[in-house]
């Protein structure tokens, strides 16, 4: 699966950038920076303007199922643009993922139905994680390794400015003009950063091309299906009531576990050194990090008083945060190894979140929580890069796009594995009686934020 060639080298003629901003690159900068910003966007913006359109469609018993069907979808996505990258290259991939997540954008906008707009997320989701994989494996293509921490650190950045005017602005076209709108400004702005990266398109087209070295059959995508299917119904169990909720949770999660066996590189159940167990690093910081997030402005807004818009600043302060911790890494010095990058990751996240747990159980002053979500932030900043980087230097053109799609999976189904059984644990104690939920719920996530350490010393730079 993992190979000793270096990846990070362009196999075509042009010259090595020696920034992600040289003239070679500066276009597939621009566009890769601007398709993930969008992705940000429109998930951030769907977030907000959701209740409006489940009320404008009828379809507040499907609410739910809007956001659970973008989520199985982008995980069929990434093995499909997984596979499909080692076989040919990125381009024809990510020419195929702009396309879906269009489509999609254009049959959510026209949607007349909740059903019909359930179809435009599931192609959302379909275009969207097929479009991080390939737009993963274009950086191992394009650009030298050395860049690696630094274009990854871009595209980490590219959700902060979406999460500081997405919500207010889908808010305001959804009030002042149509919900639909929001799909429809998104549909321009794709097309848009579709042309600033085709220059790459077409020096990638020109690369000669590679076997993978999985194999591209159908057991690829029935396994994807299944652990698509298994994670939503965790989501389910997750959010349903009474004597089967756990059994469902539980039962889903060990059929995911089965599904996504195969989809992760050898060792990674076992924690293997390196490549398998940088992959489910991955997962365990989503986990810890997006559980704690989902109950950290309830917290403030039940248990403290805080309006709404006031307990979501929270959230702003973990996204500059995180944004920062990407800019800093990408400033480190080549003498600092990824190893040891993510160890402080993982040390300043395990601080942050336990910092959370405290503040529940204690009632501790909000800056006290704003502060230990700075924290996090920053551990997750400084860490996704190197995590991204790490799993490219593991890799050869002939599993980038598989090592890719792992990386992914494994970031979707710990998030969604984690929120599900955060919201269990939450309803087992009491829910909002004296604050017992979110004293469990986040604690639960202060304990996968303290594994991510002995799981960091694992991880091995090649």
């Amino acid at each position: 699966m993992t190979s000793s060639t270096p990846v990070g080298t362009p196999t075509s003629p042009i010259p090595i950038p020696s920034t992600i901003f040289s003239p070679q690159v500066m276009w597939t900068t621009i566009g890769a920076f601007s398709l993930i910003f969008l992705g940000a966007f429109e998930t951030l913006a769907v977030t907000t303007i959701m209740p409006t359109i489940s009320r404008d469609l009828d379809g507040e018993s499907l609410y739910s199922v809007a956001f659970s069907s973008t989520l199985a979808a982008s995980v069929i996505g990434m093995v499909l643009a997984g596979q499909w990258s080692d076989r040919t290259g990125p381009a024809k991939p990510l020419i195929a993922a702009m396309a879906v997540f269009t489509v999609g954008l254009l049959v959510a906008g026209f949607a007349g139905t909740m059903g019909v707009f359930i179809i435009g997320r599931f192609l959302q989701g379909l275009g969207s994680g097929a479009l991080i994989v390939a737009l993963y494996v274009v950086v191992a293509r394009l650009y030298p390794a050395v860049l690696h921490p630094k274009i990854f650190g871009l595209f980490a950045s590219a959700w902060v400015l979406p999460s500081l005017i997405g919500p207010p602005l889908a808010g305001v076209v959804a009030e002042q003009i149509s919900w639909h709108w929001v799909f429809f400004g998104v549909v321009f702005l794709v097309i848009a950063a579709g042309a600033a990266i085709l220059p790459a398109v077409r020096v990638l087209l020109d690369q000669p091309v590679t076997v993978g070295e999985k194999s591209s059959g159908k057991r690829a995508v029935v396994w994807a299906v299944l652990a698509a299917v298994a994670i939503v119904a965790i989501s389910l169990g997750g959010e349903s009531e009474g004597a089967f909720a756990w059994p469902l949770a539980i039962a889903a999660l060990v059929i995911a576990i089965i599904a996504l066996r195969p989809l992760l590189p050898a060792g990674s159940l076992t924690l293997r050194r390196g490549l398998p167990t940088t992959i489910v690093l991955r997962g365990v910081f989503a986990a810890a990090f997006f559980s704690t997030e989902v109950y950290l402005p309830y917290l403030l807004n039940e248990r403290y008083g805080l309006p709404a818009w006031a307990a979501g600043l929270i959230l702003t302060v973990g996204a500059v945060s995180w944004a920062t911790g990407s800019a800093l890494q990408g400033r480190l010095p080549e003498s600092v190894s990824h190893s040891h990058v993510v160890v402080v990751g993982s040390l300043l996240l395990s601080v942050g979140i336990a910092t959370q747990f405290v503040t529940a159980y204690f009632m501790l002053s909000l800056w006290i929580a704003a502060a230990g979500w700075l924290i996090a932030g920053a551990g997750m900043g400084i860490t996704f890069p190197r995590l991204s980087t790490l799993v490219l230097s593991h890799s050869s053109s002939r599993d980038q796009g598989f090592n890719s799609a792992a990386l992914s999976i494994s970031d979707a189904a710990g998030g969604a594995v984690a929120i599900a059984f955060g919201g269990l644990v939450f309803a087992a104690v009491g829910g909002l009686v004296n604050g017992a939920g979110f004293v469990a719920a986040l604690g639960l996530a202060a304990v996968l934020a303290v594994a991510s350490i002995p799981v960091a010393l694992r991880v091995r730079t090649r």
